[in-house]
């Protein structure tokens, strides 16, 4: 660990979990040597490995130990993800998943100029874990309460205000599902009185998903609900060149957890072949949740230009390097800034 004079301790979780989790970790790690800041990791598990042997897949002891950090980076899970993530979302109420969806060069991005990012509600919708079986088959219950409509929507304005963007659209069904889609519409728009210098508009999610397709130039602040959000996550993801590049945020008002999208890839998993940029990217939000803004932009402009030069990069991204022989180009990269 490398120790700065003079400058605040960070006390992070870290969480490598299940396959490409604990490599791209591992690379993570490697590039924040280089950071300019000091940090106190504390590791710990959770995932299918950690559940084949203490037979759960999240302990208690694991949630204490994220909730008393400044911060989270977490890996990857494999089945058991709904057992790890969406709980931890739950019991640590990280209402607030950012997941930005940016061109970078070098890439297989289908849009040169793309830069929004998607706000999704994290902690109820269809995956409040409410379901039955019926005699049919199964009932699953979707809950959209006023509360965390109005405090994600006012997340999504808030994160514009900060970042200097102009546009905050909100994502639903309200044509359809007229009680629960017609709540966060409301809301949305309730919360939108409050930032005047703002625009702010909304489209059905099935719009939307043309419109990533057919203009997605025209987005900036995208709310929407948790299925939703999810969804169009992934599709945005295939907009600039697939999950590998894709960081998110889970973020509530006390903590922030930080994780690439792109889940364990067991199949890749112990062939050193993984992208580690989702999780290099993660670890610069995590930066930028830590009012580090500047460390942040070194790292995003290391994972830039290792990217737009080509040369040493994961097959995914037309080279060859493995996962930490490109981690080790972009901690090159970065130390030349």
């Amino acid at each position: 660990m490398k120790i700065a004079p003079g400058v605040i301790m960070y006390k992070i979780s870290v969480i490598p979990g299940d396959g490409i989790g604990k490599e791209v970790m591992e690379a993570t790690l490697h590039i924040m040597e280089a950071v300019d800041l000091n940090f106190d990791y504390e590791f710990t598990d959770a995932g299918d490995e950690y559940a084949a042997k203490s037979g759960i897949p999240l302990s208690e002891e694991t949630i204490d130990i994220v909730r008393s950090s400044d911060s989270c980076l977490f890996g990857a899970a494999g089945e058991s993800a709904a057992d790890v993530i969406v709980k931890m979302r739950q019991e640590l109420n990280l209402y607030a998943n950012l997941r930005p969806v940016k061109s970078y060069p070098g890439t297989k991005s289908l849009f040169s100029n793309l830069d929004f990012v998607i706000v999704r509600e994290n902690t109820e919708g269809m995956y409040s874990g409410i379901e039955e079986e019926t005699e049919e088959g199964a009932t699953a219950t979707r809950i959209i309460t006023r509360k965390a409509s109005e405090r994600i929507s006012k997340f999504g304005f808030e994160y514009a205000v900060k970042t200097g963007r102009k546009t905050v659209t909100a994502v639903h069904k309200a044509n359809v599902l007229k009680k629960t889609d017609g709540v966060f519409k409301e809301s949305f728009y309730k919360i939108a009185q409050n930032y005047p210098q703002l625009k702010s508009n909304d489209f059905y999610v099935d719009a939307t998903a043309m419109y990533f397709l057919t203009k997605p130039e025209i987005f900036d602040v995208i709310v929407t609900t948790n299925l939703f959000g999810d969804i169009l996550s992934d599709e945005g993801a295939g907009l600039v060149g697939g999950l590998g590049l894709i960081p998110s945020a889970n973020i509530g008002d006390k903590l922030g957890l930080f994780e690439p999208v792109h889940g364990s890839a067991p199949l890749l998993a112990g062939k050193g072949v993984a992208n580690p940029s989702a999780m290099i990217l993660s670890a610069a939000l995590m930066l930028n949740y830590l009012d580090e803004v500047e460390e942040a932009k070194k790292i995003e402009k290391a994972v830039v230009k290792t990217l737009a030069e080509g040369k040493i990069v994961t097959r995914d991204m037309g080279g060859n390097a493995s996962t930490m022989k490109m981690a080790k180009e972009v901690k090159k990269n970065l130390e030349n800034l």
